[in-house]
Parts: C-alpha cells; structure tokens; sequence
C-alpha cells in the first residue's frame, strides 16, 4: 500500500483514528495513490463495506484537480438535501467552501417526460458556472448520489457546450437508470469519481468530497 499522508484533523475522535487505522488493514494493497487511498477509506468508513474497493473508479487527475478547485473556493453542488447535510459540516470546518443543493432549483412538479431533478439542473448550472466565472473561482464539484436523471441532464448540458464540472462524482444509488447514468459518464471525458453498480447513495458522494476536503486542509494547515 503507498504511505498515506496524515490528514487528521485536531477535531478527530480516537475512534475514527483507530478505523482508519483497522480499514487499511483490511484493504491492504490497493494500487491507488495516496489521494485516492483516503478516498476509497472514507467510503469504506461510512459504509462499513470494504467490498465497495473494486468497484472504484477515478479519472486521470481526478483527486488533484478537485483538490486544486476546493482550495480555489469552488462552489460543492449536492442532489439531495441529505448530500448536502453529509458535506456542510466538514466544508465548514475546513475550507469553508460554500454547499448548494440541487433541489433549490427545483420546480414543484416533475415537468412532462422529466424529473424535478432533471428540471433543477438544467436552471442550477448556468446560474452556478456563470457566478463562477464573474467571481474568477473554479467551476462547481457536483455530487450525484441519488438521481441518475440529474447525472444525464448534466451530461447533456455539458455536451451542448456548457462548461464542465471541476470534479463530478458519480454514484447514483439503484436499479433504474443507474448503470446507463454511469456508462455514460466512464466514457465521458469529464474528471470523475465514480462508483461501478447500483451501489452509491448521499452518504457516500458527502464521504468522497470530505476526503478531498480533509485533504485539502491538511495541505493549508
């Protein structure tokens, strides 16, 4: 396993000291770097499933640029509400990046033929892409652990032209549209993370994003 840096922060309880310390254990040797290392932790950590390590997926770079747009101020953007609870805390104890949910963008009811998932994001990534740039800050990390819809609208979104996610990580949770959502986002050339199968839901995109957040402070402390 490569040597993992220490990302502790001075808030740790000895118990999570101590699981992290059993998972690595676990897992042995992975390959992953070390960034990549702290990510699949985390997610084995809040889900208390070491067998999520082979279905983990990063794109070249991937950490190191969501890292990069963290630092930089960029905006976190969740699917659910319960994504966002997953995040806020850490984001607020150590970079303070802001953390939007998609749902406030969503009509009251599902348009014809769509979801208000679907709906909200097509309003929310302009808006959000165009802060971005008035405000010279990287452009959001998007979370998707819940609705596949929302992952191919902004796939769609992305190949009419719009600007592309600083980081997308990908891991709806389910049986419908799911595996077609992440097909397409793996032969995509967006920077990702993502999770092979219907595994995936809010807590583990909120435990992805906080490894990269944990990490990030770690580097500026």
């Amino acid at each position: 396993m490569p040597e993992v840096s220490a990302t502790a922060l001075a808030s740790d309880h000895p118990i999570f000291t101590e699981s992290i310390r059993r998972i690595r254990a676990l897992l042995g040797e992975t390959g992953l770097d070390p960034l990549q290392q702290q990510v699949l932790e985390r997610l084995v950590h809040s889900s208390g499933d070491p067998d999520l390590a082979p279905l983990l997926r990063f794109s070249s770079q991937a950490c190191e640029r969501g890292l990069a747009a963290l630092k930089g101020g960029a905006v976190i953007l969740t699917d659910t509400a319960m994504a966002s609870a997953a995040v806020a805390p850490m984001a607020s104890r150590t970079l303070g990046n802001p953390v939007r949910c998609l749902l406030d963008w969503a009509p009251e009811h599902s348009p014809q033929g769509s979801t208000r998932s679907a709906a909200a994001m097509q309003s929310a990534w302009p808006e959000l892409t165009q802060a971005a740039a008035a405000a010279a800050q990287p452009l959001p990390i998007v979370l998707v652990g819940s609705a596949p819809t929302a992952l191919e609208q902004l796939l769609d979104q992305v190949a009419e032209g719009e600007p592309a996610p600083s980081l997308l990580i990908g891991m709806p949770v389910g049986f419908v549209g799911v595996a077609e959502s992440k097909r397409r986002l793996a032969a995509s050339d967006l920077d990702q993370i993502r999770l092979e199968g219907s595994r995936g839901g809010a807590g583990l995109v909120g435990a992805a994003v906080n490894a990269l957040l944990r990490a990030a402070s770690s580097d500026l402390s």
